[in-house]
This record gives C-alpha cells, structure tokens and sequence, in this order.
C-alpha cells in the first residue's frame, strides 16, 4: 500500500484525481489534499507520504518551487499539469512521470502501473535534481536516456548525431558513446531543440554544430567533424543550409 497526497489549488481536479486513484489504484490510499505551495509543503511535511501528485502552476507558487523545499525527497512525485510547453519538456527531458489536465483515465492508469515500480532512489533524486535546474536556468542542458541497464544523462552539447534503426535510436556522442534508447527518433525530434538539432534525414537528426561541410556526391551528404558522413535528404537541404549560413 502507497500512502499518497494531493497538491493542486483546484478542487475539481483534486476531486477528479481522488476518484481515479479509488477506480484504478486500490494500493494507493489518499492521506492528505493541500491546495498549493505553502500548504503543500507542510503537508508532506506532516504527512510523509511515499507519493505526491504535484501540480505546477498553482496560485502562491509552482510544484518546481515545493520540490526546491526538498532537496533529497523521500517520496515519487507524479506532475500534474495544464498543456505548458516548458514543463512538459523538462519532464521529458528528464523522463519523469507526469499527466496532462484534463486527465485520460488510460493515461493514469498507465503512468500509475510505472510509477508503483521500483525506483532507484539515488537515481530519481538525479532526474528530479535535473528538472529543477532546467526550471531555475529555463534552459535545458542535460537528457535522459532510459536505457537497458538504467537512465544515463548526457550533456545535450555533446551529442553529434541520432539514428533510426525501427523502434530504437542510437545516440552517438563526442566522448564516442553509443547509446541505444528504446524510442523512435520522432520522439527526441519532439523535444530537441530546433536551433541546434535538424533532422537530415528519415533516419538522422544531426547537432549541426559537428558539420563541417555540405557534399553534392551521391545525391548529397554532410561531412561531419570526425570525418562521418551522413546521408541528407533532397527536401531537407535547404533547410540544412539555411542553418549553416551565417
């Protein structure tokens, strides 16, 4: 059994998120509802619950602030959240859990299935001490990759390229690391940043500060740094160049 709290300075939504905590998790068990920064605080505070829902942007500070109050939680914490582009990428970005107002009862029960796991805790305190700086800098520098033997965090300007291979993508970074991620390569398209990551190609999104040149031969390649080429779409060219242009 899960003891867990509720922090959000909507009533309907606590009440809704009550209802799908009774419905779809009879090993969770509601101990306590705060509705916001300050009272959220002295309830986990009080309370001690294993598992905090956690709203981001409520009316006397955001969930980012409440989480700053504890630097090593004992608790997981599920982010709760109305469609705020920022956050949603810093969850991402860190690959934390979180649900998006108004809430999908699928959606629930299938981020409370991953949550109810086993977590490690020195690593969660990573992913959660990573989010809090992207949210105090605004600015993302680091992503995390779950992978086969756990989540590895690498610095987002040490990524030269990704490739597709089916339902994976493979990292391939400056220390000459290749990783293999579990995610299709339109899921990080997603998220990276559009100045410095452009996708060349059906099976490559290169960080085009490893180009070095733009090859017309067969059919058009990018020479990278290392001396790799990567093969470049025709439709994608312009937008390769443009990029590069000063």
């Amino acid at each position: 059994m899960l003891n867990a709290v509720l922090i959000d300075d909507e009533v309907d939504a606590r009440t809704s998120l009550r209802a799908l905590v009774d419905k779809f998790c009879p090993d969770i068990e509601i101990i306590g509802e705060a509705n916001g920064f300050k009272t959220g605080v002295q309830l986990i505070r009080k309370k001690q619950p294993q598992l905090v829902f956690l709203d981001i942007k409520m009316q006397d500070g955001t969930g980012f602030q409440l989480l700053d109050q504890f630097p090593k939680p004992d608790f997981r914490v599920v982010f709760v959240t109305a469609f705020d582009d920022f956050a949603l990428k810093a969850f991402k970005y860190n690959a934390l859990h979180y649900l998006l107002k108004p809430i999908d009862p699928d959606e629930f029960e299938k981020t409370l299935k991953t949550v109810c796991q086993f977590i490690v805790k020195d690593l969660y305190h990573h992913q959660l001490t990573s989010l809090l700086e992207s949210a105090r800098n605004n600015k993302f520098d680091k992503l995390a990759l779950p992978t086969s033997e756990g989540l590895v965090f690498i610095n987002l300007e040490e990524i030269i390229y990704l490739q597709s291979e089916g339902n994976y993508t493979f990292f391939f970074t400056v220390p000459g690391e290749r990783i293999m991620v579990s995610k299709t390569i339109k899921n990080y398209e997603q998220i990276l940043s559009a100045d410095t990551f452009y996708r060349i190609h059906q099976s490559y999104i290169l960080n085009v500060k490893f180009v070095k040149k733009y090859l017309k031969e067969d059919g058009g390649l990018v020479l990278l740094d290392s001396g790799e080429k990567l093969p470049l779409s025709r439709r994608k060219k312009e937008g390769l160049l443009n990029m590069l242009m000063p």
